[in-house]
């Protein structure tokens, strides 16, 4: 009896155990060496080369959108899309029949008008000669009437016929000055009604090729008088290209005019194609949001350099064609700043925290103890909520392995690219720093934590083995 509740007493145990040791398995109580598993970088010299990033569009640098001045019919075009064209040369005409059968309205408006001026003269001289008789008469009158020869109605009568006279030449003068003025009108309406049927008759305003081409022979077209206006062609110099992207507001701080520019076209990224350009236009206002939400971007302007691509270039019929097309995708790497042998970490080694946590490490290696996050008002001891620490109080640090612990080391940095950034001070070469994982730098570790180096392969083995255990 003794010996069996023995033998249940030691089966007890053994199930016990292994259920601990499944358990302390799963949560990691054992099995692992003493500290958090990291990946390790030395702080080394490296040359690093600060990019900013983008994508547009590829576009002429100089395109003219062509519209109508006046609206009407195509009767004749004469250039397709593609076709190259000289300044002057004749590209379209609109039906002129309107605007030829106003010009003739108006010039029988000016010869009217002109007709009218003559026969106002005329009858102007006609008045000039019974002004002249009338004043002769009036004078001889006055006089008899001084002579008390004449009696004062004729007297008067024949100053009445002297002052009608006067009027009516002030009249005609002004009749004279009415329809020259009506000349003028006529001659201006009949100037503008010339000037729209010479529009009629469109001419390329810049040399180039026909980039764009909207329209067919026999559409109507608005005229820009109405509004916009119907858009007919653009031509666009393909000679001089350039990259149209958009740059967040964060970066184009970095971005300044005459910087290097690495500039990749889809089109052209199967033949492992890369171009050169410079950065040419830094807008100095962000481009319209269309919600609130969206993000602040400035259009940035980048010159493709004909050195770049001058082995893709063909002659079609005479004609150099150009590898770009208006339209293309295209990426960029502006290269904003280059350092040659300076010290450096990898990127990821670098992260930031607050003056507090600080403190609170200085406190951990032996500093005056800091208490952070307690209620310091009376004696009731109350926590309080912490708050986000400002932008001042944010520094960027990295954790040097010292001891086989994780000291929080306070940097100052510089550029960076996207492996390495440039360390001013707070490091020397040689100096080992955790680099990995992510989540450890970012937010787990703590200051003065027992680290273990681990090769990142390795890591990531463990950490899907654990991740395999632990959702079983």
């Amino acid at each position: 009896m003794k010996n069996n509740r023995l033998l249940y007493i030691l089966l007890g145990l053994v199930i016990v155990l292994i259920g601990g040791y499944v358990v302390g398995k799963k949560q990691g109580w054992w099995g692992k060496p003493a500290g958090t598993e990291v990946t390790a970088a030395k702080a080394a010299t490296v040359n690093i080369v600060e990019q900013v990033s983008a994508s547009g569009k590829v576009q002429p640098e100089t395109e003219v959108k062509i519209s109508p001045d006046v609206s009407g019919e195509i009767i004749e075009l004469y250039v397709q899309e593609g076709d190259s064209v000289k300044k002057g040369q004749l590209l379209l005409r609109i039906r002129p029949d309107n605007y030829q059968a106003l010009v003739n309205q108006q010039s029988a408006v000016v010869n009217t008008q002109r007709a009218n001026v003559g026969q106002s003269q005329a009858r102007l001289q006609q008045l000039l000669a019974n002004a002249k008789q009338t004043e002769l008469t009036y004078r001889r009158n006055a006089s008899l009437y001084k002579q008390k020869v004449i009696s004062q109605a004729d007297y008067e009568a024949a100053k009445a016929a002297y002052d009608a006279s006067q009027e009516e030449l002030n009249s005609a003068r002004a009749s004279i000055r009415a329809a020259q003025s009506n000349v003028a009108s006529a001659q201006a309406s009949l100037e503008d009604a010339r000037k729209n049927l010479n529009k009629t008759t469109i001419y390329a305003p810049v040399s180039g090729t026909v980039s764009k081409l909207n329209v067919e022979k026999g559409e109507r077209v608005l005229g820009t008088s109405q509004m916009a206006g119907t858009e007919i062609m653009r031509i666009a110099n393909l000679n001089s290209m350039e990259v149209r992207v958009n740059v967040n507001e964060n970066d184009i701080i970095n971005v300044h005019l005459g910087d290097s520019v690495d500039v990749e076209v889809d089109s052209y990224a199967s033949k492992d194609e890369k171009f050169r350009g410079l950065v040419t236009s830094i807008a100095n206002t962000a481009k319209d949001a269309l919600t609130a939400e969206a993000v602040t971007e400035f259009e940035v302007r980048i010159r493709l350099l004909p050195d770049s691509y001058r082995h893709l270039l063909r002659t079609v019929n005479g004609r150099t064609v150009v590898p770009f097309r208006p339209g293309m995708t295209a990426s960029v790497d502006i290269i904003t700043d280059r350092k040659t042998g300076v010290l450096s970490v990898p990127l990821s080694a670098v992260t930031t925290r607050s003056d507090s946590a600080m403190a609170a490490s200085a406190a951990g290696s032996g500093g005056p103890r800091v208490r952070v996050g307690v209620g310091g008002r009376g004696s009731s001891g109350a926590a309080e909520a912490k708050p986000a620490p400002k932008a001042a109080d944010v520094q960027e640090v990295v954790f040097v392995i010292r001891d086989g612990k994780a000291v929080l080391t306070p940097v100052k940095t510089g550029i960076s690219d996207f492996q390495n950034i440039e360390i001013l001070s707070g490091l020397q070469v040689g100096d080992q720093v955790v680099s990995g994982p992510f989540r450890a730098v970012a937010k787990t570790l703590k200051p003065n934590e027992a680290v273990v180096v681990k090769d990142a392969k390795s890591l990531n083995k463990e950490a899907l083995k654990e991740t395999a255990e632990q959702s079983k």
